[in-house]
């Protein structure tokens, strides 16, 4: 067991963190990952509370971790469960501290944008849409929310400079000499405090694996160890025996992210697990570099835009506009078989209830496209199922398409108009159709005198619909 003196520079930590937390009655919000830097950071603070009397315990603070639902399955289940065990000490020695767990909106998530609404996938280096909506806007909103209710309150980073030279840059740059807290750049009434700036890779991972590993919350540091050595264990097996100093990661580089993304060109933490025996993840990586592939692939993309633009990209080429609505059906077919066969919760009953009604929206006049591609892959019904009612039989449809076939206008711009008419059927204000009706045929970049005709002969009238 190691002394005091050997973890110096901590103990000055905890002496400031003191400081800091018997200053005010300003609440503090930690965001946790489940990785080094934010385990190193909720160690720091558990300890600092452990040590004040229990009376003086009455600064509220809140652990929050951000699940995109599109986390590493394996780390996902750390992080959970880490979290259910900050919240058992918490209460058992009265901390006051809670660990929430937050989610993107359901319209946010990414599978709801991806197979939804059929945007493309996040691509490097600009188009990455995915980090503000499943975890900026997340945070922003659990933030705010506190602020409302306390006035103010202190961000809590695990940022290190020895993390990277960007980071360090980054760091420096807010901050504030011979102050302890800065203003949040963004968020009002928010102030940042980083307690950990100074410290070295290697000394992460030294104070994290004192004690044998164990953590004031009960969680076994040493499993957390091999989840950066890419193992997989559960916990009640995680004892990886002495530590071997050398093994230590000291880049300070790894990361564990969302297990489909698109932005990096390999993903070395999912390779990584898979070298080391987690063969359900050779699945997810398949999977992900299957939608690498097919997001160039004109067979999967859109001509134009979802506002009906059409864009020229710097090589003269024509750029793709989002996946199409058969190529989104694929998608989540695949998604879902492969949900079937690793037993990893990937996408949520809610997601596939939102993007059902998008597709319905989208044009499906079967009503039926979700509903049947679950069965296929589960043989058993989504809840609403029954109530799933199309439109229009297929040998309707089918006359439709053949219609739109001969006046040679797009099917797609056909479906869209008959379910703008389903959807205003017992309005009565004309002006409401016909708003919906410009705006549909100017996405597609045709005029109304050119689909009339079409459009008499394979759909009723608003007037014949109420």
């Amino acid at each position: 067991m190691k002394s005091k003196d050997e973890f110096k520079e901590f103990e000055n930590i905890i002496s400031e963190m003191t400081y800091v937390y018997n200053h005010d009655d300003r609440p503090w919000l930690i965001g946790y990952s489940g990785g080094k830097d934010s385990s190193l950071l909720v160690y720091l603070v558990i300890e600092t509370i452990m040590r004040l009397p229990e009376y003086k315990r009455i600064k509220p603070v809140f652990i929050v971790s951000s699940d995109t639902g599109v986390e590493n399955p394996i780390v996902r289940n750390y992080m959970h469960s880490s979290s259910n065990k900050i919240n058992e000490f918490s209460k058992r020695v009265n901390a006051n501290i809670q660990a929430d767990i937050i989610y993107p909106e359901v319209s946010q998530s990414f599978w709801s944008l991806v197979i939804g609404l059929g945007y493309p996938t996040p691509e490097p280096p600009g188009f990455r849409w995915c980090t503000e909506r499943l975890k900026i806007m997340p945070m922003n909103k659990y933030t705010n929310a506190l602020i409302a209710k306390y006035k103010e309150v202190i961000l809590l980073l695990g940022v290190r400079k020895a993390e990277s030279l960007a980071r360090s840059r980054s760091i420096s740059s807010r901050e504030i000499i011979g102050k302890l807290l800065t203003p949040h750049s963004d968020i009002p009434n928010a102030y940042v405090y980083n307690p950990l700036t100074e410290i070295k890779n290697e000394r992460v991972w030294e104070y994290l694996l004192k004690n044998d590993g164990l953590s004031p919350w009960g969680v076994d540091m040493k499993y957390l160890f091999s989840l950066y050595q890419g193992e997989e264990m559960g916990e009640e097996q995680s004892v990886v025996g002495q530590i071997d100093k050398d093994k230590i990661p000291v880049t300070g580089n790894s990361r564990f992210g969302c297990w489909c993304c698109t932005i990096v060109k390999e993903d070395k933490s999912l390779q990584n697990f898979i070298d080391h025996g987690s063969d359900n993840l050779v699945h997810l990586r398949n999977f992900r570099n299957w939608l690498v592939s097919i997001r160039q692939d004109p067979k999967f993309r859109d001509n134009k835009r979802r506002n009906g633009r059409v864009y020229v990209k710097n090589n003269g080429d024509y750029g793709f506009g989002p996946f199409k609505l058969s190529a989104r059906q694929e998608i989540l077919k695949r998604l879902l078989k492969l949900q079937r066969d690793t037993g990893f919760d990937l996408i949520t009953i809610d997601e596939l209830k939102y993007i059902d009604t998008l597709w319905d929206s989208e044009g499906d006049l079967s009503r039926r496209m979700l509903c049947n591609t679950y069965y296929d892959v589960y043989k058993k019904r989504l809840p609403w199922d029954e109530y799933k009612e199309p439109l229009y039989d297929a040998d309707i449809i089918q006359a439709m398409e053949e219609a739109a076939e001969k006046a040679d206008i797009p099917f797609e711009l056909i479906t869209k108009l008959i379910v703008a008419i389903n959807n205003n059927k017992y309005i009565a204000k004309t002006s409401k159709m016909e708003k919906e009706f410009d705006r549909i045929l100017n996405q597609e970049w045709i005029h109304h005198e050119s689909v009339k005709a079409c459009l008499l002969y394979t759909s009723p009238s608003p007037r014949d619909c109420s």
